[in-house]
């Protein structure tokens, strides 16, 4: 079974990636988070840092594209291809206000003939693979069967489905019976996603789908960074470990960004789902969300590695009981 990083904005960006993949092995594709191709049809500074070839080199990493021109994405997709990419996702999923609004992530999927249009225009001129990630509709799981009709009349080379409608966003359990539906109306590779946080709750999906080809995490993984090896038999992460790749991204977001406060910010974002993969920790994640300087934060985090039992694994605490929240 492959096992995949999902896109998360803030989170999983090329410093992240690279670090991860050098702790922690496992990961067979990161996703990157989304680029918004535009119609001036050039990157900014910021995307060619991102996408440079040299700054992925090791691992599998995947762009995810989000927009509703097809003429924007293929010229995105071209870019890509000739930057050395053979695989781009499009982005049906996202759930944000100021994105669906313009029909783009999971807006596209209020209008299935919009969809249509814009899939027959990118799978027609497509130079490179493409993969999909979507949700199984705008507000109602019943929406699913049609945009599954449609969406098996492509040629894509993976299809991940996050099991919760738009109007879901992260909230509430997933619709499992949808996945179930996807294997059996599709002849392609599916993966799924939605809310894996710990190696029994892998497990389980793979008794009930045996011919599961795939699965993505995001937030399971920002959680517990060794999901993923521990599902494919190795260990869980130590004590001395976290501690090391937690150093380790600190300073590689410091080079990256040439300031330590906005380095620390960066690493607040992903204590508010790490924090979980330690017992007790109330005290200290209000500890770390109140540090106003990088002395103050990086004792903070020193403490929690000092102080607190790690769990066995997150058990997706962050799903109800945010702490940086």
């Amino acid at each position: 079974m492959r096992c995949y990083a999902a896109p998360m904005e803030g989170i999983t960006g090329q410093v992240f990636r690279s670090i991860h993949h050098r702790f922690f092995p496992g990961v067979d594709k990161y996703f990157m988070p989304f680029l918004s191709p535009g119609k001036e049809h050039h990157f900014q500074k910021r995307d060619l840092r991102e996408l440079a070839p040299e700054q992925n080199a090791g691992l599998c990493a995947v762009p995810q594209l989000l927009t509703r021109s097809a003429e924007d994405f293929l010229w995105c997709a071209r870019a890509l291809g000739d930057l050395g990419y053979r695989e781009v996702n499009l982005n049906l999923g996202c759930p944000s206000g100021t994105v669906s609004a313009k029909g783009k992530g999971a807006g596209l999927l209020r209008d299935l003939g919009e969809l249509e249009r814009f899939l027959d225009a990118v799978f027609a001129g497509a130079e490179v693979s493409v993969s999909v990630k979507t949700r199984i509709g705008w507000r109602d799981p019943a929406e699913f069967g049609p945009l599954l009709a449609l969406l098996g009349r492509y040629p894509m080379a993976e299809l991940t489905v996050h099991l919760r409608v738009r109007e879901a966003f992260y909230r509430g359990g997933v619709h499992l019976e949808a996945f179930q539906q996807a294997a059996e109306a599709l002849a392609l590779p599916l993966c799924y996603n939605g809310d894996l946080a710990a190696v029994g709750e892998i497990a389980a999906l793979k008794k009930r789908f045996p011919s599961l080809e795939a699965v993505m995490a995001g937030r399971g993984l920002a959680g517990d960074p060794a999901l993923f090896r521990k599902a494919q038999g190795g260990p869980a992460a130590g004590r001395q470990e976290l501690r090391e790749y937690h150093q380790t991204l600190y300073e590689g977001y410091a080079g990256a960004f040439q300031n330590r406060r906005a380095a620390m910010m960066r690493m607040k974002e992903l204590w508010s789902y790490l924090i979980f993969l330690f017992a007790g920790g109330e005290r200290h994640a209000k500890a770390l969300r109140k540090a106003a300087d990088p002395a103050a934060f990086l004792a903070a985090a020193e403490a929690v590695f000092r102080d607190l039992p790690l769990r066995e694994d997150s058990a997706g605490g962050w799903r109800d009981r945010p702490l940086f929240g």
